[in-house]
This record gives structure tokens, C-alpha cells and sequence, in this order.
């Protein structure tokens, strides 16, 4: 039910409807049985090996499945932040002629009338018009604060009929957003023709308001999936969650915009005690994802329980390295394989941990031991690929080549180049990322794209180009930022829905989006800074 509202309410064409108005991840090594699948917005792939306690990949302990009360989506629950009447700068119901601007985004027909979508971006407010109105004719706002998936007490914000002798009828305005309830909103224009039972409704959109420009208007479009009440990312899971809160803190940092930077606080006060406290569960990569995210944060805020919590995870992953295949750690607590991601994010996290903790040692040596593991483990394969892990026999398993699997031994090579000055270090980063950018099988038509569905992959190109970024940003000629700028161009222009949400494949045609599509668009635009 969900999944379809979002489907339905992000798409960019026309939504008619003929009802009256309502009121209101890559493979793990076999296993000898896999038990039944664990699904909620997606099936988990996750290690089989593991219970399916510790295998509810989407939602952390405590939160279960989303419910599905079989109403449509404009009848859902008020959305967290969503009232009656919101005051920002003004207060909902204001007069459209007092607006200092007016902005046309978009227009729709019905029955011979149009239903226009106007915008006032200097006060963030928006108003519905009807022309070429009969007597009657109904015309109003619906409001999302769940980035259109439903809009509760926001439905028929304004509604009004047009009177006789009037060719054109407006609403007053309303906000789009709830700045006190921290509510990123939405709005769209909805009509209905007198005597008929025919809605038409324009798509999603929003005034220019923390989304001037593509940048920050992403980051906007990821914060409307945040979810105040889980301090997670709806439509999404735990380890995506922590690349978008990653994404989002990235963001403040490249376009200044702190509108919110609350989520960094409030993401690790809800979720510090879930799993096994810490951010730390059965999977060593999920831990390092929230290792780096709370040093991005300590990074930002300067706060030493981010540290704290990074290192409490570093030093959980270490207790994973053990001598099969030579060394290395083991991607999940049931020591059934080794594979590309977790090993590089041990090598980054500890290179990371090292270069923010004067007078470390123990850090960096297992960095380096872990990057000399990684170099001679066999799973960068001739073309300078990395494949997915290592197989029962310690070979590369030729498993997939995911661009994420490309970009983590970047962004660790270029940590690890702060930690020691080795040039050697950022020539090697260089010679992959060369692979990498260069590769039809990463890039057909000259478009990054990761051929998979489910929950994880649409997540990996986010990972990939935020660790381009970092190492285009330590070589003093910037060798990719043509390349960055070529995927962030493509994208925006041909991947992007009114409400500047994003899909998984840059080159388009946009379909559908989730946290884990958009906060990979949320990367992109911040690496192509």
C-alpha cells in the first residue's frame, strides 16, 4: 500500500482521478537452508546464516513493519510536524494579493478548466486557481509532509468554489512547510469541475525555500523522508539510513544550509541503544557505515560522543579479523564470508579514527594492516576492478563489481594518505578510480548505474561518487570533477521529479524514488560541488 502511494504521488504527470473528494545487497556464500524471506518494503537479502532477528534489515528493533490500514493515502495519520493551522513567517489562510511574488508551477486540465499550482517563494507559501471557472467549480491545496506519500490532515487545504461571474477563483495561501514542527512539506493544486466527480491535481512541487538551488533542494527533498518519530529514513533501511543522515551532514557542509542539522542529534539519541547499543548489530559494514556517519557529525558539531560511539564501533569490527584467507574480517557475526565492502570500511574507518584522535597508533596500524590485506587479497581483479569478495577458497569470487565496492577503497586510500603522507597511496586510488570512471560496465552511455534491485543497491552510486569527490579533492589537478559533473547534469535533468526527488538510474527515465535513491542524488549533487 505504501509503496504504491509513493509511487503514484512522486510521479511527475498529471493525477486524475474519476472519485468524489475526500474528506481528510551482493550474495553471501551459500548456506545450507535459507529460511523464509523477511519482507517489508523489500525482501531481505541479508546473511542467511543469521537469524531472522538479526536479518530486519529495513526497520531497527522495536519499530516492526509499517502498517497498512487498507484507506487510501489521503486519509492516513497525521504526518509528525503536520497541524491544523501553521504559522511561519505568516500564517496559513493569507491573501494571495499580498504576496510579493508569484510564481506559475504547473498547470493541469479538467473538463475544460485549469488548475494552476502558484507559488509565493519569498514568504514559501502556495495558492490553487481555477480558470475558466463555472459556478462551482471546487478548487483547493492538498499538503504532504512525507514527501507525497499521504497528507492526512493537509487534504483540501483552502477549499473554495468558485461563484458566478467569476472566471478565475482562487484559494487563499497556505505554508508549505511547518518550520516549529519540523515539517518538510509539499504542496499541489486540486479541482473539480461543478457536477462532476472528475479530480484533477497537479504534481508535487515546493517553493524555492532551502531548495534554491539543486544542491540544497535535494537534501530537502531526502529530509521530507526523515522520519522525526524513528530519527530514520522511511521507505529505507538501517545501513541506508546511515549514508543519508552521511549525505545530509555532507550537505551542510559543501552549501552552508543548517536547516537540518537537527537530525544528527535526534537520528543518535532514538537509535544509540538500538541492536547492541552503539550503532552496533551483526553486520561489520553497517557498523562502519554509522562509524563514519557519527565522525562525519563529530566532524561537524565537534561533539565527543560521535567519536565515542565511532570508535566503540571500529573496535566491535576488529574482534572480526581473524587469519582465514591470511586476515581480513568477516562481513557478519556468522563468519561466513569475506568480501570487498566490510574490508575496505574497516581500512577507512580506522584511517578516519586515527587522523581525529591525537597520538593514535593502535588505529592506524590496523588501517595499514587492513590495507595491505586488501591489496594482495586477490579481489581487485586484472581490470582493476574491485569484485564483490573473496570465495570457500579464498579466490575472488568474480561476484559483481558494485560501484560501491569501487568507491570505499578510495575514500579509505585517501585517509590513509592523510594518516602517513605515502603518495603511493593516492597513485593506486588514482589508478582504480581511473577503472572505475572508465568502465562500460559501471558507466554505459557514460552514466553511472548499478544493475540490481531490492533495498541496497540503490545506495551504492551515493557511496561511490562521495568517495570520488574525496580523492578528486586531494589530487591538485582534479581529475573527475568533469566526470562528477557529467553524472550530477545528466541526472538533474533527466532523473528528477517536480519535487526534486530522484530515481536510481541517473541517465532516467524517473519512475519512483526512496531515502536510498535520493540520498544518492544527495551525494552527487554534493560531490559535483
Amino acid at each position: 500500500m505504501l509503496r504504491a502511494a509513493l509511487l503514484a504521488s512522486l510521479m511527475v504527470s498529471t493525477t486524475v482521478l474519476a472519485v468524489p473528494p475526500v474528506s481528510a545487497t551482493p550474495a553471501a556464500a551459500p548456506a545450507a537452508a535459507q529460511p523464509a524471506a523477511d519482507c517489508d518494503y523489500y525482501c531481505d537479502d541479508r546473511d542467511p546464516a543469521l537469524p531472522l532477528s538479526a536479518r530486519r534489515s529495513p526497520h531497527r528493533p522495536g519499530t516492526g513493519t509499517p502498517s497498512a490500514t487498507g484507506a487510501p493515502p489521503s486519509t492516513a495519520g497525521t504526518p509528525p510536524g503536520a497541524a491544523a493551522v501553521i504559522c511561519n513567517r505568516y500564517c496559513d489562510a493569507r491573501d494571495p494579493a499580498l504576496a510579493p511574488a508569484d510564481r506559475l508551477a504547473q498547470t493541469v486540465a479538467v473538463g475544460g478548466r485549469q488548475i494552476s499550482l502558484r507559488f509565493n517563494d519569498t514568504d514559501a507559501m502556495g495558492w490553487a486557481v481555477v480558470s475558466a471557472a463555472q459556478p462551482g467549480d471546487e478548487v483547493w491545496l492538498d499538503r504532504s509532509f512525507d514527501a507525497g506519500v499521504s497528507w492526512g490532515t493537509g487534504s483540501r487545504l483552502g477549499n473554495t468554489a468558485a461563484p458566478a461571474g467569476f472566471g478565475t477563483w482562487r484559494t487563499m495561501m497556505f505554508n508549505v512547510d511547518d518550520w516549529a514542527g519540523l515539517g518538510v512539506g509539499l504542496l499541489r493544486a486540486c479541482g473539480r469541475p461543478a457536477g462532476s466527480s472528475t479530480i484533477a491535481c497537479t504534481s508535487w512541487y515546493r517553493t524555492t525555500w532551502n531548495a534554491g538551488e539543486r544542491r540544497t533542494a535535494a537534501a530537502t527533498a531526502l529530509m521530507q523522508r526523515y522520519n522525526l518519530g524513528t530519527g530514520l529514513f522511511d521507505t529505507t533501511g538501517w545501513w541506508n539510513s546511515a549514508n543519508a543522515l552521511t549525505a545530509v551532514i555532507d550537505n551542510i557542509r559543501v552549501t552552508g544550509m543548517n536547516s537540518y542539522r537537527y537530525a544528527v542529534a535526534r537520528t543518535y539519541d532514538l537509535n544509540r541503544t538500538a541492536w547492541q547499543g552503539d550503532f552496533i548489530n551483526d553486520y561489520n559494514d553497517d557498523v562502519a557505515w554509522w562509524g563514519l556517519a557519527w565522525l562525519a557529525a563529530y566532524d561537524l558539531t565537534g561533539d565527543s560522543r560521535y567519536l565515542n560511539t565511532a570508535r566503540a564501533g571500529a573496535n566491535h569490527v576488529h574482534r572480526f579479523w581473524d587469519s582465514v584467507c591470511g586476515g581480513g574480517i568477516w562481513w557478519s557475526s556468522s563468519k561466513n564470508y569475506k568480501n570487498a565492502i566490510a574490508n575496505s570500511l574497516y581500512v577507512q574507518l580506522n584511517a578516519a579514527l586515527h587522523n581525529r584522535i591525537p597520538g593514535d597508533s593502535t588505529y592506524l596500524q590496523r588501517a595499514r594492516t587492513g590495507w595491505t590485506w586488501f591489496l594482495n587479497s586477490k579481489m581487485i581483479n586484472g581490470a582493476n576492478l574491485v569484485n564483490d569478495g573473496l570465495n570457500a577458497g579464498c579466490a575472488n569470487n568474480n561476484l559483481t563489481p558494485w560501484s560501491y565496492n569501487q568507491g570505499v577503497p578510495l575514500a579509505a586510500l585517501v585517509e590513509l594518505h592523510r594518516a602517513t603522507g605515502d603518495a603511493s597511496l593516492l597513485t593506486k586510488a588514482r589508478t582504480l578510480a581511473d577503472a572505475s570512471t572508465g568502465s562500460s560496465f559501471l558507466n554505459p552511455g557514460g552514466i553511472l548505474f548499478d544493475d540490481g534491485g531490492g533495498g541496497d543497491v540503490p545506495s551504492f552510486k551515493g557511496v561511490y561518487v562521495r568517495a570520488l569527490a574525496a580523492l578528486n579533492r586531494a589530487l591538485p589537478d582534479r581529475p573527475y570533477t568533469s566526470y562528477l559533473r557529467r553524472q550530477a547534469d545528466t541526472a538533474h535533468a533527466r532523473d528528477r521529479s517536480s519535487a526534486d526527488s530522484y530515481d536510481q538510474p541517473w541517465a532516467g527515465p524517473f519512475q519512483r524514488s526512496d531515502a536510498a535513491r535520493q540520498h544518492s542524488a544527495v551525494d552527487l549533487m554534493n560531490a559535483a560541488s
